[in-house]
């Protein structure tokens, strides 16, 4: 069993990537910069200007934002100037109500909302916000992370400068995990340290349940459960019951459904992708309470490590990530040890990198129940104890080093691919 001041490191980490979230994070985090702007400013703003990376308007485009019935980024910012709080984080805007919606519109109409690309940085990650209202200005910088402020000031005052590069603060914050690390912590530590992650199932699964009712983005949880077609072709059993509420929570996100999900790492599609496969597996296989808790704790932690080296936001997409963990977690249900995890993550690496990330957006849910219907496969390959071998393109023997291969590619060799992505989406014409 790892030692318990390391198993403590390892449990606030979880704590602080696995979090609470309403909406897509990236429109979110920008609601919640100009929330703490506001604040700081201490009035309604007259103007507001927004300065983002590239990644975070990628993301923000084409995604619906909770409770407007509304698209992209000028109804999250003004929202985030009249309701938003702070305080709430990825839920800065939980209070949102018609009434508010309406001062949105009416904000956006005035065209006080300025919107604009940040130019040269590095930092995949970036959000500014500037408030002013008469002589008086107030900003607010969150960078590296969808909740993190680095910088805070009201006109001249500077209230907070944590613009270094890595402060003392996350480099204490960082814990060095490898997946044998991982599946070790999942599988030995005591139960009550780690039952908390069962909050990831409750809220998960409510909001596929919730979307079930409803009409959220392309249908595709509804379809994968009701269509007689897709019966005759899949049938009626675990496999196409992990799809479906998968995919359904992922279509009421990607509308706007003012339904909290579990995040991971910032992405609530990533928090969705590793919770509800391995939910749906447990529940139709009459695996245990503990057996399904530790088998969350191995996807999560999983996608969290992988992340690590990946970054918060990059040109491969998050399901990637995410669904290499639910493959674990899914493995480790099925009565597999380290060594069948370890064929998991070789297979869905072998699989899956490449896959782009092309914005938030409802057809997002067709992404990740293709990186889910991977999951499953390579824990079935895993069982039978087939996995892709090391003269097979980007595998290595070691499971971590195939794991940085995989991040390398995402983080270093598709820059280009993300700026590509980029420009097609900005200047492609829609109907």
């Amino acid at each position: 069993m790892i030692a318990k001041p390391e198993r403590e490191q390892i449990i606030a980490l979880i704590k602080r990537e696995v979090v609470p979230a309403i909406g897509c994070t990236e429109p979110i985090a920008v609601a919640l910069c100009v929330a703490k702007a506001t604040e700081t400013l201490g009035c309604h703003p007259e103007n507001i200007k927004v300065f983002l990376s590239a990644n975070i308007l990628k993301n923000a485009m084409g995604v619906g934002i909770p409770g407007t019935d509304m698209i992209g980024l000028p109804i999250a910012v003004a929202l985030g100037a009249l309701i938003g709080k702070s305080a709430y984080e990825l839920e800065v805007l939980k209070d949102s109500n018609p009434e508010a919606v309406e001062a949105g519109k009416k904000m956006i109409e005035s065209q006080c909302i300025d919107i604009a690309l940040k130019e040269n940085i590095e930092e995949k990650l970036y959000i500014e916000a500037v408030c002013t209202h008469g002589n008086d200005s107030a900003t607010a910088i969150i960078s590296g992370g969808h909740t993190n402020f680095v910088y805070i000031s009201r006109n001249q005052d500077v209230l907070l400068d944590n613009r270094t590069p890595a402060s003392a603060e996350a480099q204490a914050a960082h814990v060095e995990l490898t997946l044998r690390k991982v599946f070790d912590f999942a599988t030995t530590a005591p139960l009550e340290e780690i039952e908390f992650i069962l909050e990831a199932r409750r809220l998960n699964k409510n909001a596929a349940e919730r979307s079930f009712q409803g009409k959220y983005g392309h249908e595709l949880g509804r379809m994968l459960r009701n269509s007689q077609t897709e019966r005759n072709i899949m049938g009626n059993n675990t496999f196409t019951h992990i799809l479906s509420y998968t995919s359904a929570a992922c279509d009421a996100r990607m509308a706007g459904a003012m339904i909290p999900v579990m995040s991971n790492s910032g992405s609530g599609n990533q928090g969705i992708a590793a919770t509800l496969p391995v939910v749906v597996y447990a529940e139709d296989n009459h695996n245990s309470e503990e057996e399904l808790t530790r088998a969350l704790i191995l996807s999560h932690l999983t996608a969290i490590y992988i992340k690590q080296s990946l970054g918060r936001l990059s040109a491969l997409c998050g399901c990637v990530v995410a669904a290499t963990g639910s493959s674990c977690g899914i493995t480790y249900l099925m009565g597999g040890g380290y060594q069948q995890v370890m064929y998991a993550v070789q297979n869905m690496i072998a699989t899956l990198t490449g896959m782009i990330c092309d914005g938030a957006k409802p057809s997002c849910a067709l992404k990740l129940t293709s990186g889910v219907s991977t999951a499953v496969m390579s824990a079935i390959m895993a069982m039978e104890q087939k996995c892709v071998t090391a003269v097979e393109g980007i595998i290595e023997e070691n499971v971590n080093q195939s794991i940085r291969n995989l991040t390398k590619i995402g983080s270093e060799g598709m820059n280009e691919t993300d700026k590509l992505v980029l420009d097609i989406m900005t200047h492609k014409h829609c109907d």
